[in-house]
């Protein structure tokens, strides 16, 4: 069963949020420093307009649209259900992701001018799942940012995995793995690094 879920954040003039500016326009400036785009006003440009997210849950079959511009701030509507589309579907148990997940997930679109879907592999994961799936594979982080609401493992039906890594990268905000065999980009919103 889908969960369709359009969802529109509304405009909050009164409440500017400059950190998810700043974050944006330093991604365009990483951006066009990395030749990822052909140019920051291009990217600029991008910045002022809404913007059509396509997710896909690949566990539970559930898709999500989600509309966004950096202009607007997101509504606690809109974050609890980004949190449902992203809960652990192991424990069928719910967690609040955190926003910053969305403005990577609209940087790494305008970026790559795609208008395709992001296949979501995972997203909050419980610590009993955690534990679990690091019986199984040894890629698992025993302290995983998933559990915390911090995390997402993507791809992407119109970019391929490699030039998500380098976008994400080039973004230089939170963690970005890149599993090739697997091939699926994880993306955090904790320190700086890549593996």
């Amino acid at each position: 069963m889908g969960f369709n879920s359009s969802l529109r954040a509304p405009s909050r003039a009164s409440e500017p949020n400059l950190s998810r500016r700043s974050f944006l326009t330093r991604a365009g400036i990483a951006a066009a420093g990395a030749l990822l785009i052909p140019s920051f006003d291009a990217y600029a440009y991008s910045l002022s307009r809404e913007r059509t997210l396509y997710l896909y849950n690949k566990h539970t079959g559930e898709d999500m649209t989600l509309v966004c511009c950096p202009e607007r701030n997101y509504d606690r509507a809109l974050l609890r259900q980004f949190s449902h589309f992203l809960r652990d579907h192991h424990a069928d148990e719910s967690y609040p992701m955190d926003p910053g997940l969305i403005d990577i997930l609209y940087a790494i679109s305008a970026m790559t001018r795609s208008s395709g879907t992001f296949e979501i592999i995972s997203g909050y994961r419980t610590p009993e799942t955690n534990r679990m799936l690091r019986r199984h594979s040894h890629g698992v982080a025993e302290h995983s940012l998933h559990m915390e609401g911090k995390a997402i493992d993507l791809r992407m039906s119109d970019v391929s995995t490699r030039t998500i890594r380098k976008t994400a990268l080039a973004l230089q905000y939170g963690g970005v793995g890149y599993y090739r065999r697997a091939d699926f980009v994880h993306l955090d919103t904790g320190r700086i690094r890549s593996w």
